[in-house]
């Protein structure tokens, strides 16, 4: 049995409204027999009459009776379907469903959130601060939708959209003499080192970098404490436990805050960001739309930024 189409519904429960064909069709601004074979398509494949046919009017047979109110429930509820598609459509509702590293909070996600919010105050933001290979598992997992990740990453299953940010790590110390000049690997072997993302050290891509300049250079990084976030070896920096290394724009406005001093690596560590979404899935138009802007603010933040070197 051919199930009914929506078309098919709203003939039959306008006819069983009105009481003829010919007022049905007028509803619809169609002829009359195009109405009156849809019915009849209508009843041949369900299998039943629905309607009486008399001189006068229209009377629904005891199976009109009874798809009266499923007709009715159906067309309402195709129409909340079709409403509810077109304000997604349309960014009057739905969802953002995206991930961060930690440290975008400290001058990415605030702005980034607040304008979007001013743009689409009826979209839910459900932004995650996760390490940027956990961004990627969850992206690629489907449980979000997309994120911005530091390179390299697994991209297994991903699409990336590259080079849409970088960073530089910088070298950070309460003592102003530590930081006169670019700082080599040499050098950073031999000062008290405070590191961050403890839990990730093998994947982190800073420490990866270290790791391969040190091998090369004969040297080994050893450092006196290793913490989860860039923040808190900040914090400790600027109570002079130790010197730090973080991503310039992450550290800039601590740095300025708590008197701390920096100074380029020699060679330089760029850090480059992208966009990350899982390959053949979709996207939906808040998410999009959220990544747009993110990509609007980066750029000009890239452009408001003093000169690392």
């Amino acid at each position: 049995m051919a199930l009914p189409t929506v078309r098919q519904l709203e003939y039959f429960v306008s006819a069983a409204r009105v009481g003829t064909f010919a007022g049905a069709a007028a509803e619809h601004h169609i002829a009359q027999p195009s109405l009156s074979e849809q019915i009849s398509v209508l009843e041949t494949s369900l299998g039943v009459a629905l309607f009486t046919r008399t001189s006068r009017r229209l009377l629904l047979t005891d199976a009109g009776k009874q798809l009266l109110p499923l007709a009715e429930r159906t067309l309402s509820d195709a129409r909340e379907f079709s409403e509810w598609s077109r304000r997604l459509r349309s960014l009057e509702e739905g969802t953002v469903s995206f991930g961060t590293f930690n440290s975008a909070h400290l001058y990415l996600l605030t702005d980034l959130i607040r304008e979007f919010h001013e743009l689409y105050p009826s979209v839910r933001i459900q932004v995650v601060g996760l390490n940027s290979s956990e961004v990627a598992d969850e992206v690629r997992e489907g449980r979000l939708e997309a994120g911005l990740v530091q390179l390299p990453i697994d991209d297994r299953e991903l699409e990336l959209t590259p080079s849409v940010f970088r960073d530089q790590a910088v070298y950070v110390s309460r003592n102003p003499e530590h930081t006169v000049g670019p700082i080599d690997i040499v050098t950073l072997a031999s000062r008290p080192l405070i590191l961050s993302e403890a839990r990730w050290s093998h994947d982190d891509p800073l420490r990866v970098s270290l790791t391969e300049r040190a091998q090369r250079e004969g040297a080994v990084i050893h450092p006196i404490v290793e913490v989860e976030f860039q923040t808190h070896a900040l914090e400790l920096a600027a109570q002079g436990v130790g010197d730090s290394l973080v991503s310039f724009h992450v550290g800039r406005p601590f740095m300025k805050a708590r008197g701390l001093s920096w100074a380029p690596l020699d060679p330089p560590i760029v850090e480059h960001y992208a966009f990350v979404t899982r390959r053949g899935g979709a996207i939906s138009p808040a998410t999009a739309q959220f990544m747009r802007l993110a990509h609007r603010i980066l750029q000009r933040i890239a452009r408001e930024a003093p000169s690392i070197s």
